[in-house]
């Protein structure tokens, strides 16, 4: 394989950080919900309807993310390094900008937001609060997973792990004064929470451009790169803006099913909440996988390296249908222990608990997801992952959650069964098109 800055890339080398970065992430959200599930349950509930709104600015951070790490992953591979680091000083650019116009959004317009998902009205004020105030400044994040990107491409997943356990820690501290007030300190609640993740925000980004500066060999283009930003402006968003619709489709899918899973009760939108967390850890491997795996073949197409591209997704792919299978098990052989962590209420218990056994079926199809469209975006093949996309997301998903979960009353049970024949039937068309390799006429550095 490739070095970068004479450093060799393995998948191992490149997943492991990421793994434990994503983890950690997770861990965040889960932090807040476990020391909300403290405060109150019906707490859990407002941040995670808030949360709903949160994913889904993230994805649109994302698109530029993500091309950011596929062009530089490319140039790298080619020897361009000076196209790589005027790619770098473009993203940070654009994602600024798209950080502010979308953090002004969402303070302003939380309010028909929260309304148009049919929150509860004992949810509505906390829910208002925590999204005024991580949407206000979630341009901050915008930042911080542009600089991840730049740094990831280089090889150096390590660096932004570290910021992430950093980040982590301020965070829970932070939750632990606002929620359980020590030494006199003032309960604040939700609102408490959204203001300790935001701070932890801030301080991880200062440290993460720091790392930049230190880790990208020689100086950051800045002046010549903005003078003629079209060209990389136009890449980025040749692959941004397809994966962003994909990203889009299936949050924007997720919340129709949230509204529907809000016409079920509290109770139920609390479950889905406590559920999706334990299975997030999960799929994170299957994450961890697909990132690092796009990192090595975007490397390995801008060298023109084809056939080992072919095959690193395949065995990328075998390796990540397998974690996420064995953990599946582990998590469903323990699943009432484990949402016992959050919740005494035996009606949430009960039924969370058969919606961790579902994930047994769900689980390794979502491990097809992750890992080939991440291999097709990394090759430039990032339009047909949107068409199926959108299609199954839609046309599955949200027809089989409100069929099965509403129409014939199986409720989170149905919207779960919902969820496994869209990721199943998506995968496996994805399989098939990286077979075809149609992508190998698709690379930025041709």
């Amino acid at each position: 394989m490739k070095k970068v800055d004479g450093k060799k890339l393995t998948l191992f080398a490149l997943t492991w950080p990421i793994f434990i970065e994503i983890a950690l992430h997770m861990l965040m959200g889960n932090a807040d919900t476990l020391m909300l599930s403290q405060y109150s349950d019906s707490s859990v509930a407002a941040v995670g309807l808030s949360n709903q709104i949160l994913f889904l600015v993230i994805v649109m951070f994302g698109f530029v993310a993500t091309g950011t790490s596929i062009l530089i992953s490319q140039y790298l591979g080619a020897n361009q390094d000076r196209k790589a680091k005027e790619v770098a000083v473009i993203s940070l650019g654009a994602n600024l900008a798209f950080g502010l116009l979308l953090s002004l959004a969402l303070y302003f317009l939380q309010e028909p937001i929260l309304r148009s998902m049919n929150v509860p009205d004992e949810l509505f004020l906390e829910a208002s609060d925590y999204l005024v105030i991580i949407g206000a400044f979630s341009f901050v994040q915008a930042l911080i997973m542009t600089v991840g990107a730049v740094v990831r491409s280089y090889g150096y997943t390590r660096d932004i792990m570290f910021i992430t356990i950093g980040m982590n820690i301020v965070n829970v501290i932070g939750n632990y004064f606002v929620i359980f007030g020590p030494f006199g300190f003032p309960v604040l609640g939700v609102e408490g929470v959204a203001l300790s993740t935001t701070i932890s925000r801030f301080i991880g980004f200062i440290v993460a451009i720091g790392v930049l500066i230190y880790r990208v060999p020689g100086a950051l283009p800045w002046i010549s790169a903005l003078k003629q930003p079209w060209e990389h402006l136009k890449n980025l968003l040749r692959i941004g803006i397809p994966s962003a619709g994909e990203h889009l489709s299936y949050n924007a899918s997720q919340i129709v099913i949230t509204y529907f899973i809000a016409a079920m009760g509290t109770e139920a939108l609390t479950t889905k909440v406590y559920a999706q967390n334990v299975m997030m850890f999960i799929f994170l491997f299957a994450v961890a996988v697909g990132q690092g795996t796009q990192i090595l073949i975007g490397h390995m197409i801008g060298g023109k390296q084809y056939e080992e591209a072919y095959e690193r997704c395949l065995k990328s792919l075998k390796i990540a249908i397998f974690i996420s299978f064995a953990s599946a098990i582990v998590f469903s052989l323990f699943a009432k222990p484990v949402l016992g962590i959050f919740t005494s209420n035996e009606a949430i218990l009960t039924t969370g608990s058969i919606l961790i056994y579902l994930t047994i079926l769900l689980e390794p199809g979502r491990a097809f997801n992750l890992v080939v469209i991440s291999s097709l975006r990394a090759a430039g093949d990032v339009k047909y992952p949107v068409y199926i996309g959108i299609a199954s997301m839609w046309g599955v998903a949200v027809v089989l959650a409100y069929t099965l979960g509403v129409w014939a009353g199986l409720g989170l049970i149905g919207v779960w069964i919902a969820f496994a024949a869209d990721e199943w039937l998506r995968g496996i068309l994805m399989l098939r098109r990286w077979r075809k390799r149609g992508w190998v006429k698709m690379s930025y550095t041709q």
